[in-house]
């Protein structure tokens, strides 16, 4: 159990990191045609679905993370989509020279925040102190 200095450390960054990813996963019903075009650009079948879904996802499991509400089914769909988009949408190796750059910028975002979320898997087994349903 994590109380104290702790707990208030979790708090601090659950909803950072999960506020981050609910705001992108929001932003993918806002701006969902543009994303629609990026991920069809990308050669994605089905590109305004993909964009639902992975707001979806990114919603679900920003929210999970942030309130402490099945921690480990949010950052569980955080992972899986970190793992399906990051090599999809951002592979820096076949992007053209002028946009190779701001790819792999967006690829290794994307890993820090798988690796951000494979933590947040780990620490689900724990209670965590000011959980909405806690």
């Amino acid at each position: 159990m994590l109380s104290g200095i702790e707990g208030g450390l979790l708090l601090v960054a659950r909803v950072a990191f999960g506020g981050v990813l609910a705001f992108t996963g929001l932003n993918h019903f806002l701006d969902g045609e543009s994303m629609a075009g990026y991920a069809e650009a990308k050669g994605l079948p089905a590109p305004r679905l993909a964009v639902v879904l992975s707001g979806g996802m990114l919603l679900f499991g920003g929210l999970a993370i942030a309130l402490g509400v099945l921690p480990l089914l949010g950052a569980g769909a955080i992972v899986l989509f970190l793992l399906v988009a990051t090599p999809t949408m951002h592979d820096f190796w076949a992007a053209p020279e002028e946009q190779r750059q701001s790819e792999m910028t967006a690829f290794l975002k994307n890993v820090g925040l798988l690796a951000g979320a494979l933590a947040f898997m780990l620490l689900a087994s724990l209670s965590w102190p000011y959980a909405l349903l806690a």
